[in-house]
């Protein structure tokens, strides 16, 4: 809806600066911080009678009132005592006071089952994290073939169930949406018997390995009243949200190239991430991340790929060593994504070049560093983990700009599941945004096995 506000400046003047609103409709602030900062000046609001406050400032251990619901025959607005602006742009401020205005609230709780628990410290446990820290989520059941991962996933949460297939624990009943938390080739089956049995689904990313199935799932969810999403978790990347911002701020210019690059000179994993027949084929695995970048960032598909493959160092797995993904539109943008076990250097991960300037962010693997008793300084590297990347634009002007990370935005993929389903509010992953990305991720790995032919996306 569009909030009906308006500002009110007659009461006691304060300075711009940060200020932290605090909510005062805990039900209308459901998963939603308690404060929320904004940069303002604000102006201390007086409440009348039959007047309802929704936010208070607190400055020197006095509350002041700086949001209040106004109620004059049938016409309800806010009266602010924010500024407009710095409302507008808070994305959770406005869901609040929409949600306030509106009556639009629930306290109801989901109840949720993860298919595939795996190993210590996996997904499946960061999952069930999210859904105990997240208001309106349970995490109820876990589903795990090993006898272990089954006992880990009840030492990590000991009210859960566990089952060692998803068929029993369809048949125990009491599970409102299930993440399929499985190898890629084992996600298309899950989620559809799931959706079948009246469960909405949640799928790893990729969402499954062909289009033909994507169209099943998003076909057999949509019969039902069903919801089925995959959890494109880094969307969320602290370094991908300040790139974002860059774009959709216009500091570059309009974006006309995009480069991403993950890896570097190390042997690939010898679990299912790198055997074709598992997991897709390597294009599946950081592409699936990759691809949804730059798809969301053009906001559109692209219209003809191309990818070229190395199989040169690592014969003991299925995958490729390298791959480079080139993806083109029709009026001339383009973008690239290479992934490598074998670049000794490493590209940057992020660098795009727009008619006003070009961003660029270096990849940056982890780093543990310690001193040991008898070694000194020991760092070890981690293959598979990198730390969020500062980024650097520097204009055709010449003028250069650093950009830090965004603030860490905490389990906001589950979070936004819980406000759809619970409150009808807009889903962030939409079905087809992630069926985009698993056309893609198709026909570049078909690209790839034909020696690098251009395949056109109608």
């Amino acid at each position: 809806m569009t909030i009906p506000i308006t500002l009110d400046t007659t009461g006691p003047a304060f300075p711009r600066t940060e200020w932290f609103v605090e909510l005062t409709d805990t039900v209308a602030g459901t998963r939603l911080p308690n404060q929320i900062p904004v940069t303002s000046a604000i102006s201390e609001l007086t409440p009348s009678d039959g007047d309802r406050v929704l936010g208070r400032v607190n400055i020197g251990f006095s509350d002041r009132v700086v949001l209040i619901e106004r109620t004059n025959g049938a016409d309800t607005h806010v009266v602010s005592g924010i500024e407009l602006e710095a409302i507008t742009t808070s994305q959770m401020l406005t869901t609040y006071l929409d949600r306030a205005l509106t009556g639009r609230s629930s306290r109801q709780t989901l109840s949720i089952g993860v298919v595939g628990y795996g190993p210590f410290g996996g997904m499946g446990y960061a999952h069930g994290l999210a859904c105990t820290e997240i208001e309106g989520l349970e995490f109820v059941a876990a589903v795990d073939p090993s006898d272990e991962r089954r006992k880990a996933a009840e030492s990590d949460f000991p009210r859960i169930e566990t089952y060692g297939n998803v068929t029993q624990m369809i048949e125990d009943g009491g599970v409102d949406l299930a993440i399929v938390a499985t190898p890629p080739a084992h996600h298309a089956p899950l989620a559809a018997q799931l959706l079948s049995n009246g469960i909405h689904a949640v799928v790893e990313k990729p969402m499954c390995l062909t289009t033909e199935d994507a169209d099943h799932l998003i076909a057999t969810a949509a019969e039902r009243d069903l919801l089925v999403t995959v959890h494109q978790s880094r969307r969320w990347d602290r370094d991908y949200l300040a790139l974002r911002t860059v774009v959709e701020s216009d500091q570059i210019g309009d974006v006309f190239n995009i480069e991403t690059f993950v890896g570097g000179f190390g042997h690939p994993c010898r679990a299912w991430h790198s055997e074709e027949s598992i997991s897709g084929g390597a294009i599946y695995d950081w592409g699936s991340h990759h691809v949804d970048w730059i798809i969301q960032l053009y906001g559109s598909m692209p219209t003809t790929i191309r990818c070229v493959g190395h199989k040169r160092v690592w014969h003991d797995v299925t995958n490729l060593d390298q791959l480079t993904l080139h993806m083109m539109w029709s009026d001339g943008r383009e973008a690239t994504f290479r992934q490598s076990d074998i670049a000794a250097i490493r590209r940057p991960k992020f660098y795009l070049q727009g008619e006003m300037g070009t961003l660029e962010g270096h990849y940056r693997p982890l780093i543990a560093e310690r001193l040991e008793p008898g070694r000194g300084y020991v760092s070890v590297e981690s293959h598979h983990a990198e730390a969020p990347v500062d980024l650097e634009i520097r204009r055709f002007d010449g003028s250069t700009t650093s950009v830090q990370p965004a603030e860490h935005p905490g389990w906001s993929f589950h979070a936004n599941l819980a406000d759809h389903l619970l409150l009808g509010e807009p889903l962030a992953v939409t079905p087809d945004s992630t069926r985009d990305v698993v056309r893609v991720l198709e026909a570049g790995h078909r690209s790839a096995s034909e020696g690098g032919s251009v395949i056109t996306l109608e």
